[in-house]
């Protein structure tokens, strides 16, 4: 699989790491140039300088021929932004962006973006961590 990661933060790093170890062919995109160094030095990943809401850098990155795209800077409008050109402009099958706002996570939820909000799945781990019952000595 073709896949883009839009943010070298330490989630990126790791994701992109893990998909390069599986076989997998990875791109990173990030306006930073030392948030590259997070990624391992002895694994084959693309390192893209820019912005994911460019165009011109999308393409360079080859999202024409990527069969996914994951955005995961620390920016929720970058995000949702990057999200919505790869869907709509590059028509990428498989799109997903990282977003901490509960509400706005909600509202693209709706318009069809795939959407992860660490912010509500973190709440729901408390909650269930702090509802389980005791065990028994």
């Amino acid at each position: 699989m073709k896949v883009v990661v839009l943010g070298c933060s330490r989630v990126g790093a790791v994701l992109a790491a893990w998909l390069a170890q599986n076989k997998h062919e990875v791109t990173v995109i990030d306006w930073e140039y030392n948030s590259f160094r997070r990624l391992p030095q002895d694994l084959e990943i693309k390192q893209i300088m820019g912005s994911g809401v460019d165009r011109e850098v999308l393409q360079r990155a080859g999202i024409e021929k990527s069969d996914a795209f994951v955005a995961v800077t620390n920016s929720d409008n970058t995000n949702l932004m990057s999200a919505q050109v790869v869907k709509n402009k590059f028509n990428v099958s498989k799109v997903i962006a990282r977003v901490y706002d509960p509400n706005r996570a909600k509202a693209f939820e709706e318009i069809g973006l795939n959407i992860l909000c660490p912010t509500i799945s973190s709440a729901e781990l408390l909650k269930e961590l702090l509802l389980k019952p005791e065990e028994e000595e």
